[in-house]
């Protein structure tokens, strides 16, 4: 069951996904209050999410333009459509000021509140909360009320399964929890009342599945997103002042916005392609040289931004993992390609020397561990050999050796990528590769080269010091997830697995 909705969810890219649960929250919300289960009239449901999503769409496009900058369609509609969530929808000229005000704000945010080119807070959470402090209009996050909860829940929950940031929101709701229940009583409230308005009448779970995750403005790796995560939860209850000023949901996430910017990468690149390299039949390494110089770590990842006409379902954003080394002096890219794909894949095999792309929100956990003494095992599949490709590269740059296996699956001999890098770090670093080859009618005639696929016996009886080592595991999502299942079942212990959700993959 599980695997159907993960197959129906990875056909769709995060932005695009977030855009259709917004969408659906709002025609739920729309039908409810036909049936009067919504103390709001239905017509303003409609009206305001128009105003707010066309405001924030055409002032977003005329600020692209002015700044020279490439645009996210769906960054700006779902702006508009978190802001339709949370601000009461009441129709009237003084209304229809503030939604263009919040969407203008919200917009602004991103081109003017930013340094390196970075936004530093969540669109809509800083807007609302200007609003509220210039002409006192703020949001009353109405869709934290009991009737949504189940959807608001339900599609939650779908949202976190794709983008993989389950302990960043269960830290938050944690937090929240234990912090609504030690303010209520320091207060002198019903704790029990107090958890009950938390849940039903709140907007923890949105704030917690929408605003909180959004990767522009959370931090890039686990441990501080579980930082800012309580940080976010800690604020959240009503009762938490400091002296007469009373935090509110907006302004709790503007604060962890803050934590988030402090301790995450500020790296904004407008790389210019050099060329295009075909790795594998249906692979290719795209390389650009980029606009500034920016330190990352092998094994890291960046969100990338090709605007282009007739985008499809899957938006105009991807994450892929850097291929390059941070010792080379220009960063490359590894890319499949499928028939019939998405206009994202289309777009980037047209383009060239002139074409617009943005790089952005360095992130990623899947590096290398400080010390060079652990003993590695690296196990790919596809062109989730990239982040490999990245660390091995940078080893044999700096001539370190570590003590590594690498297990690299594919379907024949071309289409294994980077396989000279590969041979190279066999030879000169002693790291042990082993080829597993899937395909039928094989004539393997290296002794690294391996017939059928990477299972547990195969592990126990290449590795056979598997127990000592810590897994790295970098493919499609199918595939790291049954690795580290029998990972586990032969014995492996979980804090010795780190796996790469390679979100650049389809």
């Amino acid at each position: 069951m599980l695997k159907k909705i993960d197959k129906i969810i990875d056909s769709f890219s995060m932005y695009r996904l977030l855009v259709y649960y917004l969408i659906g929250l709002l025609g739920v919300s729309f039908v409810l209050a036909i049936f009067k289960d919504i103390n709001y009239n239905p017509f303003s449901i409609l009206v305001s999410s128009l105003i707010l999503v066309g405001a924030s769409y055409f002032i977003n496009k005329i600020l692209a333009d002015i700044f020279d900058a490439p645009t996210g369609t769906d960054s700006a509609i779902i702006t508009g459509l978190i802001l339709a969530l949370i601000i009461t929808p009441t129709l009237g000229l003084y209304n229809i000021l503030f939604f263009l005000s919040a969407a203008g704000l919200a917009m602004a945010s991103k081109y003017i509140l930013t340094i390196n080119k970075k936004h530093i807070f969540n669109p809509a959470a800083i807007a609302v909360a200007l609003t509220a402090l210039g002409p006192r209009q703020s949001a009353s996050w109405w869709v934290g009320t009991a009737v949504l909860l189940p959807f608001v829940i339900i599609g939650g929950i779908i949202l976190v399964r794709k983008i993989h940031r389950s302990r960043m929101v269960i830290t938050f709701f944690i937090t929240t929890t234990l912090s609504t229940i030690f303010f209520a009583l320091i207060s002198n409230v019903n704790v029990g009342t107090s958890i009950h308005d938390m849940v039903f009448s709140s907007s923890v779970f949105f704030l917690g599945f929408v605003m909180l995750t959004e990767p522009l403005t959370s931090p890039t790796t686990q441990k501080k997103q579980s930082i800012y995560a309580a940080i976010v939860g800690f604020l959240l209850p009503p009762q938490v002042h400091f002296f007469n000023w009373y935090t509110s949901p907006e302004i709790s996430l503007v604060i962890g916005n803050l934590y988030s910017f402090w301790v995450s990468p500020k790296v904004r690149i407008l790389p210019t392609l050099i060329k295009k390299v075909r790795i594998t039949p249906d692979s290719a390494d795209f390389i650009f040289e980029p606009d500034k110089n920016f330190n990352y770590l092998p094994g890291q990842y960046m969100e990338w931004t090709i605007p282009h006409l007739n985008t499809d379902s899957r938006g105009n954003r991807r994450y892929f993992t850097l291929a390059s080394s941070p010792t080379e002096s220009n960063i490359r890219i590894g890319v499949k390609f499928f028939n019939n794909g998405s206009s994202f894949k289309e777009s980037m095999l047209a383009l060239d020397s002139n074409s617009m792309v943005s790089a952005a929100h360095l992130a990623g956990d899947f590096v290398m561990p400080n010390d060079p003494r652990e003993k590695l095992v690296f196990i790919g599949g596809g062109i989730g050999i990239t982040p490999y490709r990245s660390m091995i590269k940078y080893l044999l740059d700096k001539n370190q050796r570590r003590d590594i296996v690498l297990l690299y699956s594919a379907k024949n001999v071309e289409d294994l990528a980077y396989r000279n890098i590969f041979d190279r770090a066999k030879k000169e670093l002693g790291i042990r590769v082993l080829y597993f080859l899937t395909g039928r009618n094989l004539k393997l005639k290296e002794n690294n080269f391996i017939e059928g696929r990477i299972n547990a016996a195969r592990i126990q009886q290449y590795v056979p010091d598997f127990m000592e080592r810590t897994f790295y595991i970098s493919g499609t999502d199918s595939m790291v997830m049954d690795t580290k299942e029998y990972l586990i079942k032969i014995g492996v212990p979980k804090k010795q697995i780190k796996n790469d959700y390679f979100s650049g993959y389809s």
